[in-house]
């Protein structure tokens, strides 16, 4: 646990180190002047529709949980994605490495089996990908055309754009097309790894190599109910858009609140590629993503360094500390509910 604390500590002075820099590097004071410009009627409003967002993303949750035989209500949903949305946004590496504590908060607000809560949280990871390139490439198509130019940042977009169109979805294909070589490789490694782990921690049996089989194949099967639904694909799909474009949004109010009005193609594009950052080894990506959306927001807008590096800080203090905020409640309370539960036992 202290390892864990640790890391997590190690991350957050990461991510501010690189937030330091890039208000350094765009200008301190101009930064923080054109943040106090800021207009306070449209602050409100960035608030607002990052509570859109998070419920969109979480209703997107509700439609797969539902699929898989563990329904709950609406606002259970919402609260477990800030839950999840929490969990990626305090560990290195974002979504990669918050995935297994989001599946545990998930199967706990459900109350069901872990394999279904990581291949609901597995599935909604990949139906927020389809609608982020189709916003990304929209965005993409309008800001080239006005370009006069490809500049290299403009470049650079063209290529995360491309990554997202085909580089993701190929090696999704091919991790499905093989996931039994795959649950065999898993099962390969670790079960040496758990069959020490039960020796070394005194009153846990280790599960067997069939029982880890079993549960990689449940997970499979999960994901595989959900693909075969078109009904709650179609569902998700919807949700995840309305998320996608209400984040999209936020940024667009939050540079109209420092006084520049952005064509709407831009943060179309900005956002989807901005998220690819969330993969950088900090806590939820924090300091790398902002520094792509600011690099991009200079490289596709008249807009000055310092004042998209103001409204980028005021849309991520809006979709970042909001689930924060909701998510460690949400965490807090379930993590609860397990001790109380487990000393009934």
């Amino acid at each position: 646990m202290d390892g864990n604390r640790a890391a997590t500590l190690a991350g957050f002075v990461g991510a501010l180190a690189v937030l330091a820099v890039l208000v350094w590097v765009v200008g301190v004071d101009r930064t923080v002047s054109a943040l106090l410009s800021a207009d306070p009627a449209i602050l409100p409003l960035v608030g607002a529709v990052a509570v859109v967002w998070l419920t969109a993303w979480g209703l997107a949750l509700w439609s797969v949980l539902r699929a898989l035989g563990s329904p709950v209500r609406t606002h259970v949903a919402v609260l477990a994605y800030a839950g999840a949305v929490f969990s990626n946004n305090v560990t290195p590496f974002g979504q990669a490495g918050g995935e297994p504590l989001s599946a545990l908060l998930i199967s706990s607000a459900a109350d069901t089996e872990y394999e279904t809560g990581l291949a609901a949280i597995a599935s909604i990871d990949t139906a927020h990908f389809v609608p982020s390139v189709g916003f990304a490439v929209a965005g993409f198509t309008f800001v080239a055309a006005s370009a006069v130019r490809l500049g290299r940042d403009l470049l650079f977009a063209a290529g995360a754009v491309a990554a997202l169109a085909v580089g993701l979805p190929v090696a999704a294909f091919v991790g499905w097309r093989y996931r039994y070589e795959l649950e065999d490789a898993v099962v390969r490694l670790l079960t040496p790894v758990i069959r020490w782990v039960g020796r070394v921690v005194p009153k846990w049996s280790p599960p067997t190599a069939e029982r880890i089989a079993a549960r990689i194949e449940s997970f499979f099967a999960a994901i595989e109910r959900i693909a075969t639904d078109r009904r709650t694909l179609l569902q998700t799909l919807g949700f995840s858009a309305l998320g996608w474009a209400a984040l999209a949004c936020s940024l667009w109010l939050s540079l109209y609140a420092v006084g520049y009005v952005v064509p709407a193609s831009v943060p179309l594009l900005v956002v989807p590629v901005g998220s690819i950052a969330s993969l950088a080894p900090l806590p939820g990506g924090s300091g790398a993503i902002e520094t792509v959306l600011v690099t991009l927001l200079v490289s596709t807008t008249a807009v000055p360094a310092a004042v998209a590096a103001s409204a980028v800080l005021i849309h991520r203090g809006a979709t970042y500390l909001l689930p924060m905020l909701v998510g460690a409640g949400v965490a807090s309370a379930l993590g609860a509910d397990r001790a109380t539960a487990s000393a009934k036992e």
